[in-house]
């Protein structure tokens, strides 16, 4: 089975879950992870930036992506997030990491230095030829300053033997549009927006790689797969449901909306590390209310 195979469909970027005391809460993991894949999701995404990796040592990252495989079980496939802006220091995680079990890499492209477009090319390069797995690659300009545009996924898509897809975060529906008329038919593309999935998969994407999906995977998902099969009026209905949801948890910061739904679920504690503060109370009671509705 080809990788846009495997990974077809929704796959969720799992929180990292902390205790009150802000160290890893393996107990919450390891019910994310049993609530995720029951919910329907089709893969999960470890130290993604919704893992808040910022905050997360090497030793730590190393440990839940341990845990994450242990806990899967098989279940289904576990892609690893690996990224940053130090292209060399990127390179000796991709080579020290466990990455054995892991069915592809996810890198978020490089943020603050704002490289130009043959800087993130020549970056992806080098970490292509490092990573024992498959790369997708992850633009998210939003938080990086700087788009992956889509003549450079292209060329990195034909030139770059080991990049095999692409999580595109741009909110450019033509850029994405783009992106899925030029792609080699191997060439995976998934979603990186929860609010605009739907009317990507319908122009041409694979799925997508969620927030969402830890706090509402069954009706999520279940959404993906409607628009998959191209059933738009019925993956419209769910994801008409879905909209206001969208709207809260990203209001202020990932993850700090997701994780302030996943505690009323009582998956996990209301925490997150400095320099993100837990959902303020206004937005915290209109989600509350939604998730009551």
């Amino acid at each position: 089975m080809s990788l846009r195979q495997q990974l077809r469909g929704t796959g969720v970027a799992i929180v990292t879950p902390f205790q009150a005391d802000f160290s890893i809460d393996y107990v919450a993991l390891d019910r994310i992870i049993d609530f995720t894949i029951t919910g329907g999701v089709e893969y999960i995404v470890t130290m993604g930036t919704t893992g808040e990796t910022p905050t997360i040592s090497k030793k730590e990252k190393r440990a839940i992506i341990e845990y994450t495989y242990e806990k899967a079980d098989g279940r289904v496939p576990v892609v690893v997030g690996v990224g940053g802006n130090n292209t060399a220091e990127l390179v000796e995680e991709l080579e020290s990491l466990p990455l054995e079990a892991a069915t592809a890499v996810l890198s978020a492209s490089p943020y603050y230095s704002k490289p130009s477009q043959e800087g993130l090319f020549q970056h992806y390069k080098i970490l292509a030829a490092a990573s024992p797995k498959p790369l997708l690659l992850y633009n998210v300009p939003g938080r990086t300053g700087r788009n992956l545009n889509a003549a450079t996924t292209i060329r990195l898509a034909r030139e770059v033997k080991n990049i095999a897809g692409i999580k595109e975060a741009s909110g450019d529906m033509a850029q994405c549009m783009e992106i899925l008329r030029d792609r080699p038919e191997d060439f995976l593309v998934v979603s990186g927006d929860d609010a605009l999935a739907f009317p990507q998969i319908a122009v041409g994407m694979d799925g997508v790689i969620s927030v969402a999906a830890n706090s509402w995977p069954k009706n999520f998902t279940e959404m993906i797969r409607l628009a998959l099969k191209g059933d738009l009026k019925a993956a419209k209905a769910l994801n008409d449901k879905l909209i206001a949801g969208y709207e809260i948890i990203f209001a202020e910061n990932n993850p700090a909306g997701v994780k302030a739904a996943m505690s009323e679920l009582k998956l996990i504690g209301n925490h997150v590390r400095l320099p993100l503060v837990p959902l303020s109370e206004g937005v915290h009671t209109r989600l509350r209310a939604y998730m009551k509705g």
